[in-house]
């Protein structure tokens, strides 16, 4: 069994200063012994692999000789070896003397450059294989790292030289557990093959020597404990097994394999278990990374939605002296399922809603803004408050997977007059503010979405001057206080009984302070509220 040497001039890689550690690859490179046989038996002239590691004459040697140097780069400015061309019969004082070879120089050279570029892709592709498996070890993010002395991989290789060098062992290697806890891959290793990233995972259920480590047990094998019985995953005379884990959870397995037969002592097997938790601290921390670096990103993304939410509701009152509209959405989440709107119609009718999808955050927020643009939509062209509300029951109805419901509440003022024409889907609070009473306005009804043909009743009222109509979602209505009372229309209209002289703005914020105040601050559901007021004439 044994390990091939890195950093030898019969075939070893060893990797540039960027990596840092020097690493065992070109072992797994097979065919590259007989690509270099088969060059100097195609061209008649010798190409060797020289390591970086060790020094070694670069191009030229004695004048006419006929010799080249081609790096082999893995493509990120780091230099792991060349393979060099030599002259004919080669350069070593035994060698036969030369021979015409049947390939020119320049061919040659050609050629040999061209292995190069070859092997430094291939290399380069296996490097960052074993990046990106360390990385899958954490579940980090794929991204390339600026800093590479500090990249996970290194670190954990690092972690698993130092803990083999500490217990006199030559290898060690990580497996960890899969997503449904049915199988243990390799995610990094040291001492061996890089091409052991590439083994499909193994079967938990056959791994005796895995599963008694992860009950929390170290498991020591040598040739005199029937080492196969247990079916540790590489074939070494001897090997520790320990678990690694968290506090929390198991990840995995550490294992440590000696090139020789032999014991392991108490402290031995200590220090191997003090090495699997300091890897599985290494994990846990990138782990939380990561965690954090999508908490904070997802953080921002709710941020813009949110603003994008809030600068989507009306600001700008419709040009007529003796209206004034204003509104008020708070939801209690970053986002939410609350509006309150209005526009100007072609017939010179303006259109007034107030809305709140049933749902809570990002996924009412979204069927707010489809609810929005379809109510926009088909108010355009349909005269009727309670057509609206069927048009749009409609389309969400067909366009929706039937889970998807929203209180509405649609109207039509004719500013002229005063008169609202409205219609009302689910339990939107509407309040008629006269001079010295108020009228609640309109009954629940079916929520829409809820049916494909549901009945919407047509109501009506008269905004006189001086007069004001107050709608509201059930954010408001249901605003309960201490003992369990609900804030109710009755609250609404007592928070305005003597707002003769104020201006839709000052109304709403008068009802928002009343609702906190009720509620003592507390906040459990969406708010929203639109006032349109009539000056007095």
């Amino acid at each position: 069994m044994g390990l091939a040497k890195s950093g030898t001039e019969d075939g070893s890689l060893a990797s540039g200063a960027k990596l840092g550690l020097v690493r065992p690859q070109i072992e797994s490179l097979g065919s590259l012994p007989g690509v270099l046989r088969a060059f100097k038996k195609v061209t008649g002239r010798p190409l060797r692999y020289l390591s970086q590691s060790k020094p070694h004459a670069c191009a030229g040697g004695s004048p006419g000789e006929e010799t080249h140097d081609s790096p082999v780069d893995l493509g990120d400015g780091s230099v792991i070896g060349s393979l060099k061309l030599e002259a004919p019969g080669g350069t070593r004082r035994d060698d036969p003397a030369p021979t015409a070879p049947p390939v020119s120089f320049q061919d040659a050279r050609s050629l040999a450059s061209s292995l190069a570029d070859m092997l430094g892709e291939l290399m380069g592709t296996r490097v960052a294989l074993w990046r990106r498996e360390a990385e899958l070890a954490a579940g980090v993010p794929l991204v390339p790292v600026d800093d590479e002395s500090g990249h996970l991989a290194m670190r954990l290789e690092a972690a698993l030289r130092g803990g083999a060098e500490a217990v006199g062992c030559h290898a060690a290697a990580i497996y960890l557990l899969d997503a449904a806890t049915t199988e243990l891959k390799l995610r990094s290793c040291y001492g061996l093959p890089l091409d052991r990233l590439l083994s499909p995972p193994r079967s938990l259920g056959d791994q005796l020597a895995d599963l008694e480590a992860m009950l929390g047990h170290a498991i020591v094998l040598s040739e005199s404990d029937a080492i196969y019985h247990w079916k540790p995953p590489e074939d070494f005379p001897a090997a520790i097994c320990v678990p690694l884990a968290t506090p929390s959870s198991i990840l995995g397995t550490l294992w440590v394999f000696s090139n020789d037969s032999r014991d392991f002592s108490d402290r031995e097997t200590n220090v191997v278990e003090v090495v699997a938790g300091r890897i599985a601290a290494d994990l846990e921390r990138e782990m939380l990374l990561r965690a954090g670096h999508d908490g904070a990103r997802l953080k921002s993304q709710m941020a813009d939605a949110q603003r994008l939410q809030r600068n989507q509701l009306p600001a700008v009152s419709p040009m007529h002296e003796d209206w004034q509209f204003a509104g008020s959405t708070n939801q209690c989440e970053y986002v939410g399922g609350d509006f309150f709107d209005w526009y100007c119609l072609p017939n010179g009718r303006v259109a007034l809603a107030v809305a709140d999808a049933m749902h809570r955050g990002l996924e009412a927020s979204l069927m707010a803004c489809a609810l929005k643009a379809t109510l926009r939509a088909h108010a355009k062209y349909v005269v009727q408050a309670e057509e609206v509300l069927r048009q749009a029951n409609l389309t969400l109805w067909t366009g929706s997977g039937g889970d998807q419901f929203a209180s509405v509440l649609m109207g039509l003022l004719e500013m002229e007059t005063g008169y609202v024409d409205f219609s009302v889907a689910g339990e939107i609070g509407a309040v008629h503010l006269r001079q010295d009473s108020w009228v609640p306005l309109g009954e629940s009804a079916p929520l829409l979405g809820r049916e494909s043909e549901p009945d919407y009743d047509s109501y009506g009222c008269e905004i006189e001057p001086g007069q004001a109509l107050i709608l509201f979602t059930d954010g408001i209505r249901d605003a309960r206080d201490s003992q369990g009372r609900a804030f109710g229309a009755a609250g609404v209209a007592k928070a305005l009984a003597d707002s003769g002289k104020s201006s839709a703005e000052a109304m709403v914020e008068r009802v928002r302070r009343a609702v906190d105040e009720h509620t003592g601050g507390a906040n459990q559901d969406d708010r929203t509220i639109l006032v349109i007021r009539r000056a007095k004439g």
